[in-house]
């Protein structure tokens, strides 16, 4: 994962480049635009505000013994999923050329399956899956549809005028990122690999 990212990124940073240039690829990746530290900044303060959220959450809820354990090499993964992620999702899992009924409906159909995706309300075990439903695993995929509304929401913001996936892609690193130290200082976090 961590390789298909790596490679991904480069040919998205390649029409990056090649738009910052003023020579935008017609054929560009979704997303592949300069946006402005401004709008950067906000996508980064505004997911970590979410993190706290969350973390505080998990707290007062008495969720935090609940927590998964990482290892520092699915942090890694959890960094190059952020790509991934959002140049999937908030890149092509988006409709934005058939109005704003059409633009929000997706926005919040892709955040359903994003949230969905991420293994709080199920996980695979022991040859099948296995369905949870307690508060943890409702808190924790809420929160992830929470972040996929803000990183959708700094592509569309009009402060990020090119859409430009940088802000999301940014945001949604800061966040994995945020998640490991957490983690960490919790605790949970058991080696290397």
């Amino acid at each position: 994962m961590i390789a298909a990212a790596a490679v991904a990124a480069r040919w998205w940073l390649a029409d990056f480049r090649a738009a910052r240039a003023g020579r935008p690829n017609v054929r560009a990746f979704p997303g592949a635009a300069p946006a402005g530290w401004r709008i950067i900044a906000l996508a980064v303060a505004g997911a970590l505000v979410l993190l706290a959220v969350e973390t505080g959450g998990e707290h007062a809820l008495g969720l935090t013994a609940q927590q998964s354990r990482m290892t520092v090499l699915f942090a890694l993964y959890s960094l190059a999923a952020a790509f991934i992620e959002e140049l999937i999702f908030r890149g092509y899992l988006v409709v934005a050329d058939r109005g704003r009924a059409a633009l929000l409906a997706s926005i919040v159909g892709a955040s359903v399956g994003f949230a969905l995706l991420h293994p709080f309300l199920w996980e695979w075990r022991d040859g099948g899956l296995v369905f949870h439903a307690g508060a943890k695993a409702w808190f924790s995929t809420g929160m992830i549809f929470a972040g996929s509304l803000w990183f959708y929401a700094v592509r569309f913001l009009p402060a990020n005028p090119a859409r430009s996936l940088l802000p999301c892609i940014a945001a949604h690193a800061a966040k994995n990122l945020g998640v490991f130290a957490v983690k960490y200082a919790q605790g949970f976090v058991d080696g290397w690999w």
